[in-house]
C-alpha cells in the first residue's frame, strides 16, 4: 500500500465514523425535555461554518467533488442538530430560564455565604 492509499484508507474510515457519531447526538437532542440546555450553539454553528469552508475550498480550489460532498453532508448533520436544538428550546423556554435563575440564586447565595 501506498502512502497516498493509506492517507484515502484513514480518511474513508474517520469520515465514516464522523457521519456516524452525529447520529447519537441528534437523537439525543430529538428526545431531550430540558430544552437541549447542553448544546452550544456557538460550537455547531462554528463547526457548520468549517464543514461548509472546506467544502466550498474543496470544490472551487482543489475539484474534489467528493470531499466537497463529505463536508456538505457533516455540515448538513451540524443544521440538523441547531434545528432541533432551537425547536427544543422554543418547545422548553421555561426550563432554560427555571436552570439559569436557579444557578443564578444559587450562586448569589453560595456568595453571600462566603462573604459573612
Amino acid at each position: 500500500m501506498t502512502l497516498a492509499q493509506i492517507t484515502l484508507a484513514a480518511f474513508t474510515v474517520f469520515s465514516g465514523l464522523r457521519l456516524v457519531s452525529y447520529f447519537p447526538q441528534i437523537y439525543k437532542v430529538a428526545r431531550d425535555t430540558n430544552g437541549a440546555s447542553a448544546i452550544s450553539y456557538f460550537t455547531w454553528v462554528l463547526w457548520t461554518g468549517s464543514h461548509l469552508s472546506t467544502g466550498f475550498y474543496a470544490a472551487i480550489n482543489l475539484g474534489d467533488r467528493l470531499l466537497a460532498a463529505c463536508s456538505a453532508l457533516y455540515a448538513l448533520c451540524c443544521i440538523v442538530v441547531i434545528a432541533t436544538t432551537a425547536i427544543k428550546r422554543n418547545r422548553f423556554p421555561s426550563r432554560i430560564g427555571a436552570i439559569g435563575s436557579s444557578c443564578s440564586t444559587s450562586a448569589m447565595l453560595t456568595s453571600h455565604v462566603r462573604d459573612r
